[in-house]
């Protein structure tokens, strides 16, 4: 289920002393709103050295578009997991030098506790080999309340692949990237994109304007 913390605390890891623009304060577990659940999802000045392909955009679910992020292994699950998301969106990023892609998405709920329940099961289907046979875990320090992140050396681009899971407050956000070529995406730079997405999260729950970013190349 990967690693969980104490409730409503972002502790800032290894990687969040390279961010900029990091906001203060006391952590805050509050729902967001459309605008905000939006402002998480990082833009191109929060990942400098990719392309972005896809803008960031939330929206309300509705039947019949409903999260494709939100995936769970049985229809009770996500009844849990998806049907009370208020919010979801994602961008995507791509990188020529290497052919690799970097996905966010995120998944807003009414709470913190919503959110936690939400988060148990997404890690299950996330979690493990979802990203491929032979995954391993990877290690990204500790941003968010639980996270877990796990890389298969072939995922679905046929290259090697991860797959990131965190919970901050009444969210849950994920992280992917995957690659024609044969080099993984460091340690360190999944390290990073966590770190600075948690922040994200963290900061537009405690009503500030989303800033963080990842250092530039």
């Amino acid at each position: 289920m990967g690693t969980r913390r104490g409730r409503g605390l972002l502790a800032v890891g290894a990687a969040t002393l390279l961010l900029t623009g990091c906001g203060g304060g006391d952590a805050k577990a509050a729902a967001l709103d459309k605008k905000q659940a939006t402002s998480v999802l990082p833009d191109a000045k929060a990942v400098p050295g990719w392309r972005m392909y896809m803008k960031p955009d939330a929206q309300e679910p509705v039947p019949e578009y409903p999260p494709s992020t939100c995936v769970a292994r049985t229809k009770e699950q996500r009844k849990t997991a998806c049907d009370p998301v208020t919010f979801w969106g994602a961008s995507a990023f791509s990188r020529k030098s290497d052919r690799t892609t970097l996905n966010f998405w995120v998944l807003a709920y009414k709470d913190e506790k919503t959110a936690d329940a939400a988060y148990d099961i997404l890690a299950e289907w996330y979690g493990g080999d979802r990203v491929g046979r032979n995954a391993e875990q990877v290690e990204i320090g500790d941003p968010g309340a639980e996270h877990v992140a796990n890389r298969a050396a072939v995922g679905t681009m046929a290259g090697p692949g991860t797959i990131t899971q965190i919970r901050v407050g009444t969210t849950v956000l994920g992280i992917s990237t995957g690659t024609t070529g044969r080099a993984a995406v460091p340690d360190k730079e999944i390290e990073a994109f966590a770190a600075m997405f948690a922040e994200r999260a963290q900061q537009a729950q405690n009503g500030e304007k989303p800033s963080a970013a990842v250092p530039g190349s």
